[in-house]
């Protein structure tokens, strides 16, 4: 274990160091600034936040990614097709019932609906749209013409939500799609797919696997566009305090046993589920089940040091970050917003195993590197639009509704495992680091140059656009895989031709 940690730290600090020596460049250069104490606490969080990625990946590759492949893989096949559909079901409702982010996202729409209704028919959603994952590889159909059906339903939703003056539920509704793929489900879901779908597919349909993470997304909005519509109360939001407590050590402790509480309800309910499963049906062997369980506890402790740290300062120091920036012209924002946006999603737990799951897939055909790259890109631009919709106060609905013809467009030209990836890989963007420190940025730049009468109509969405942006850059490698593909083709022509020219010479020689 001891070896495999120092790797995974090795990796954390590359990751999420660039981070923080970007807010301390912007710092010598004056565009940001901040106190000693909020240097220290910054600095205290960031190294926090290393070791609780890498135990958390660990965690991860040791036993949530394991279970995934098992309970998908087992389960299947047996060939006990309505059991695989209920058990499904109870991990995508559980996982979802847990997940701190959407408990987040209940507490700020509690004066338009009940918070428990909300996580309930959210958690109900995710356990449906999982099935339609399932029937999918099932029935052999084509995930575009599924998610474009359901695009097109969301739209349809969008329409009527802006006939009743409700634009400013839009960009919140589409949040909500980023809320539940967290870095708890995220793992386990990805993992599943592959289990399920090594059973039920060809060897060839390598895309098959894909999918369970984009339904996961889209179910959520459907939901919130849909009680948005029934709603009578207009939404009243109040922005958090993002204060730094002036005891960095206290404050970070009240949040770790906050983390403790929800992190371990996610983790025990995932544990109680599977060894349930296991009891019935699987019947692992003991060792095994024992490696299980201490890698996930070695992933609660990753990912409460990781939510705690973030929480404690990410917060604040992102949402001052905002306020500063308010100061700045927009081209300095813009360009400061690409590269915030760019290292943070580097730094997403999630985005390792993800990147790690394509490769293994794929069988190296699409290089975590090109993934790296392509998702940076994507989540930096994105993070520039949100800056750029904030500063020019337009609807998100003029980004997100030619982002998504596009993406459905490309995805006609391209090979499908690449869309399989990207409608997967935008609930992957939009994790802990994207709500807990680009959103108050974004919150924060919002209400210093409009007021928070504004944020919620025009600080929310940045989740959506981080969402949307993997879609886009993934699908556009795709684009240009294929035309790789055709430049190797015509060269290998060109090589077959000029060897038959030889042959033709030397015979009539």
């Amino acid at each position: 274990m001891g070896k495999e940690l120092l790797i995974e730290i090795k990796k954390s600090s590359f990751s999420v160091l660039p981070i923080y020596f970007l807010i301390l460049i912007l710092m010598l250069f004056g565009v940001v600034s901040l106190t000693g104490y909020e240097i220290l606490s910054f600095s205290l969080a960031t190294i926090l936040i290393i070791f609780g990625i890498s135990l958390f990946n660990y965690g991860a590759d040791h036993a949530m990614t394991p279970i995934g492949k098992i309970v998908g893989k087992g389960l299947t096949k047996q060939g006990k097709i309505w059991i695989l559909f209920l058990v499904v079901f109870l991990f995508g409702f559980f996982i979802t019932v847990a997940e701190p982010d959407l408990s987040v996202l209940a507490i700020q729409t509690s004066s338009i609906f009940p918070s428990i209704l909300l996580i309930v028919l959210i958690s109900i959603a995710v356990g449906m749209f999982l099935l339609l994952a399932i029937l999918k590889i099932l029935k052999k159909i084509n995930l575009v013409r599924i998610l474009s059906i359901l695009y097109m339903s969301a739209f349809s939703l969008v329409t009527l939500l802006l006939l009743q003056n409700k634009e400013s539920l839009v960009a919140l509704a589409f949040d909500s799609g980023g809320v539940t793929t967290g870095p708890m489900t995220v793992p386990f879901l990805m993992a599943l797919g592959t289990g399920i779908a090594s059973i039920l597919a060809m060897k060839s349909e390598k895309d098959a696997s894909f999918g369970f993470v984009a339904f996961s997304s889209i179910g959520p909005v459907i939901v919130v566009l849909l009680l948005s519509l029934f709603s009578k109360n207009e939404l009243n939001y109040e922005i958090a305090d993002y204060t730094i407590s002036n005891n960095f050590f206290l404050s970070f402790l009240e949040y770790m046993l906050g983390k403790f509480k929800s992190v371990g309800l996610s983790i025990g309910l995932l544990l109680v589920c599977f060894l349930a499963i296991d009891f019935l049906f699987l019947h692992s062997d003991k060792k095994k089940l024992l490696s299980l369980i201490g890698g996930l506890g070695v992933a609660f402790i990753g990912l409460v040091l990781f939510l705690a740290a973030v929480d404690c300062t990410y917060m604040g120091i992102g949402y001052k970050i905002g306020t500063e920036l308010a100061k700045c012209n927009p081209i300095l924002i813009i360009s400061i917003a690409i590269v915030i946006g760019a290292l943070t999603v580097l730094a997403e737990p999630a985005i390792k195993i993800l990147t790690t799951q394509v490769e293994e897939v794929t069988n190296g055909l699409i290089k975590k590197r090109s993934m790296l790259i392509a998702l940076a890109i994507g989540v930096g631009i994105a993070i520039s639009l949100a800056m750029i919709r904030v500063i020019y106060k337009f609807s998100i609905l003029y980004i997100v509704i030619p982002g998504d013809i596009i993406c459905f467009v490309l995805s006609f030209f391209i090979p499908k495992i690449y869309t399989a990836i990207a409608f997967d890989a935008g609930g992957v963007a939009s994790g802990p680091l994207t709500s807990s420190f680009i959103l108050p940025i974004v919150l924060g730049l919002c209400s210093t140059l409009f007021g928070e009468s504004e944020i919620l109509t025009y600080g929310f969405g940045v989740v959506a656009l981080v969402a949307l942006s993997p879609l886009l850059s993934i699908e556009i490698l795709g684009v240009f895989s294929v035309f790789n593909n055709k430049r190797k083709v015509k060269t290998e022509i060109k090589k077959v031709l000029k060897e038959n020219d030889k042959i033709i010479i030397s015979f009539g020689e």
